[in-house]
């Protein structure tokens, strides 16, 4: 993922946490902020210590990552995203990532609607 798409100072957090939505299912927690002149979304990943040693953690990570990569084109340009993941994660492949997040994005209208 390229830099330009990450959140990784804390005032941003805080600012996506205190002023954003949020949603949730068993799996992900997301909250997000509009921001109308941003040319693409930026993303924050966030998973506790709970979930496991470094490398677990680290493996969700790539796998949320990997999601949004292959969603990059679908997600609402205009939009910061801090994603935090659940305990549930911890046992979950790559595609069960990826369904529970766009599950979730498709529920709150943050995917662009397909033309027909």
């Amino acid at each position: 993922m390229k830099k330009a798409y990450r959140i990784k100072k804390n005032e941003e957090f805080q600012a996506i946490f205190n002023a954003g939505k949020s949603f949730a299912n068993r799996e992900l927690v997301i909250y997000y902020i509009k921001k109308p002149n941003q040319t693409h979304f930026r993303i924050g990943l966030s998973v506790g210590k709970k979930l496991g040693n470094a490398v677990m953690r680290n493996q969700i990570k790539r796998y949320l990552r990997e999601s949004f990569i292959s969603l990059e084109d679908d997600i609402i340009s205009e939009l910061d995203l801090v994603i935090i993941a659940r305990n549930p994660t911890v046992n979950m492949n790559y595609h069960q990532i990826k369904k529970s997040l766009t599950h979730l994005l498709h529920r709150e209208r943050l995917l662009k609607s397909k033309k027909r």
